[in-house]
C-alpha cells in the first residue's frame, strides 16, 4: 500500500518533471501524476506474473523431458503442480490487468523468466521443497514466498529490465514488493478464480492528499519562491538544487494549506525525501529552512494547525 511518503515522492517527481518541461498544463500534469499512481499496480501486475510465467516455463519443461530424473525436470514439475502459483494463473483480476495493460512482458522477454528458474536450481531453500515429494498447500505458498523475497526480489538484471520498462517504477519497487509478499503470505487453499487483488492506494482520501498537493504547490509557487528567497538573502536561487527549492515549496505548502498535518511530521517527510533524492548536505539546509519558516508562520499566526495537526 502506497504511504503519504511515497505519494509525496510521486508528486515530487511530477512537479519536478512539470518544471522541466516548463509546461503549464496543470490538469495535464495532474493526469500524468495520477498515472503515475495507477502504474504502481501495474508493476505488482507484473511482477505476480513472473510468477505464474515461471509455472508456465516449468509446465513446458516438464513436457519437453524425456526423463522424470534430475532436479530441474523435479523443480518443473513441482512448480507446474504448486497449487499456489495455480490460484495466480487462474485469478480473473491479474487476468484481466495484463491484458488491459498489456503487462504480460515475459512472454517475449522470457530470459528472465529461464534466469529466476535456473537460479532456484541453487538453492538450498529448493532442495529442502522437492524433498517434500507432495507439499500441501503452506509448504506450495512459503516455496513462492521464499523465490520471490530471496530471488526475485533482489534480482538486479529484473531491475534494471524494469527501469527500462517505466523509469518511475524504480522507486515503487520497494513498496510493491512488500505488497507482493503480504499478498502471497495471505494466500488461502479456499481461495477461488475472483481473489481479489489489493487496492495499493489506502482510501480517497490519499487521492485527494496527492492531488490537492500537486495542485496548491504548484498554485502557490510564486509566494512559496518569495518565502524562500526572504530566507536565503545570501543565496542566489541558481545555487540551491532545484530539488531543494521544489521539496521547501511542498513543505510550506503543507504549513499553510494542510491543517490537519503536524508540522513536525512535514518537516521529517521531507527531511527523509531529500537524504534519498538530494544532494548529502540538502537535509540539513531544508530542515533549517523550514524550522525557520515554520516558526516565523506560527508568530504571524499564519499556521493554523488543527485536530491531529496540532500535536
Amino acid at each position: 500500500m502506497l504511504t503519504r511518503r511515497h505519494i509525496r515522492i510521486k508528486v515530487m517527481q511530477s512537479l519536478f518533471a512539470m518544471k522541466q518541461k516548463e509546461s503549464q498544463q496543470l490538469d495535464v500534469e495532474l493526469r500524468f501524476l495520477q498515472k503515475s499512481m495507477d502504474q504502481v499496480m501495474h508493476l505488482f501486475a507484473a511482477n505476480l506474473q513472473l510468477l505464474v510465467s515461471l509455472k508456465k516455463h516449468a509446465a513446458f519443461l516438464a513436457k519437453a523431458s524425456k526423463s522424470n530424473e534430475g532436479v530441474l525436470q523435479s523443480l518443473a514439475n513441482a512448480l507446474e503442480k504448486n497449487k499456489a502459483l495455480r490460484l495466480l494463473e487462474v485469478n480473473q483480476s491479474l487476468e484481466t490487468l495484463v491484458g488491459d495493460y498489456k503487462l504480460d512482458f515475459w512472454y517475449l522477454d522470457d530470459e528472465y523468466v529461464k534466469i529466476i528458474f535456473n537460479d532456484l536450481l541453487e538453492q538450498d531453500f529448493t532442495e529442502v521443497y522437492l524433498a517434500l515429494g507432495q507439499p500441501n498447500f503452506k509448504e506450495d505458498r512459503n516455496f513462492i514466498l521464499d523465490a520471490f523475497k530471496l530471488i526475485i526480489a533482489p534480482n538486479e538484471k529484473l531491475h534494471d529490465y524494469i527501469e527500462d520498462k517505466n523509469i518511475s517504477w524504480v522507486d515503487d519497487m520497494p513498496v510493491v514488493n512488500t505488497a507482493i509478499v503480504s499478498f502471497i503470505k495471505k494466500l488461502k487453499k479456499i481461495d477461488d478464480d475472483m481473489l481479489c487483488l489489493p487496492n495499493l492506494v489506502k482510501d480517497q482520501d490519499d487521492l485527494d492528499f496527492a492531488a490537492d498537493l500537486f495542485r496548491k504547490t504548484k498554485l502557490h509557487e510564486k509566494a512559496f519562491l518569495e518565502i524562500i528567497d526572504d530566507k536565503t538573502p545570501n543565496w542566489d536561487r541558481d545555487r540551491i538544487a532545484q530539488l531543494d527549492i521544489l521539496m521547501i515549496q511542498m513543505g510550506i505548502c503543507e504549513f499553510q494549506k494542510f491543517p490537519s498535518i503536524p508540522v513536525k511530521v512535514t518537516i521529517n517527510e521531507y527531511l527523509e525525501l531529500a537524504k534519498e533524492y538530494s544532494t548529502p548536505k540538502s537535509n540539513i539546509f531544508i530542515n533549517g529552512i523550514l524550522d525557520k519558516i515554520s516558526k516565523e508562520l506560527i508568530d504571524k499566526g499564519e499556521l493554523n494547525k488543527i485536530g491531529r495537526g496540532l500535536m
